[in-house]
């Protein structure tokens, strides 16, 4: 299974560019998801990035195809509320769209819409989504048997809840908080990468 790492959105720009480089040889994706951050301080901490040594092609930009097109980021993560997908691959088909959603209806949608990948979620509790139910697993298992695309679980994962994620055939998992909440984030990284690497 893949690792993708999602940022919280509440580190600075030198913060943030730190705990990536730190990560970088461990995950498979970077999803920048910084609501309250400019467009200019995106730019910033891409730069760092790349001075840092970190592939840009690992890097997926939420909901932010301006800075995406600008700086020459293959991926995007389109939330719901956000362009269609089916237009922005019409217009720049070399753009990997994945698209976030919460129920089976939604990810046949995105399918539909021409979406690369759906990010599902929240799977379990986190404190993300404080006074909102998860969505289950259940979902996920039903997901991947109606879906041709592939489905990433979010929401609540820790490293004990991998296997449960590999059992529903997930293609992989999204960490924020256990990652970027982390006393030590590289040591979190490393223990989801082993798990995603388990066989059973």
């Amino acid at each position: 299974m893949k690792l993708i790492a999602v940022t919280d959105d509440s580190h600075s720009v030198e913060e943030l560019a730190s705990i990536i480089i730190q990560i970088k040889d461990v995950v498979d994706y970077v999803h920048i998801r910084e609501r309250t951050k400019t467009c200019s301080e995106i730019i910033s901490l891409l730069n760092l990035l790349k001075e840092g040594n970190v592939m840009m092609e690992k890097i997926v930009l939420n909901d932010r195809l301006d800075v995406a097109l600008l700086m020459n980021i293959a991926n995007v993560q389109l939330p719901g509320h956000s362009l269609p997908s089916k237009d922005v691959k019409e217009k720049f088909p070399t753009i990997q769209v994945g698209r976030s959603v919460h129920s089976i209806e939604e990810a046949k949608q995105a399918e539909r819409e021409k979406a690369d990948y759906v990010l599902y979620g929240h799977c379990y509790e986190t404190n993300c989504k404080k006074g909102k139910a998860p969505n289950g697993i259940n979902n996920l298992i039903e997901m991947k048997k109606e879906l041709q695309i592939p489905v990433y679980a979010i929401g609540g994962i820790t490293p004990d809840l991998v296997k449960e994620i590999r059992q529903a055939k997930a293609d992989g998992i999204a960490v924020m908080s256990g990652i970027f909440s982390s006393s030590d984030p590289l040591a979190s990284a490393i223990q989801f990468y082993e798990r995603c690497l388990e066989q059973q």
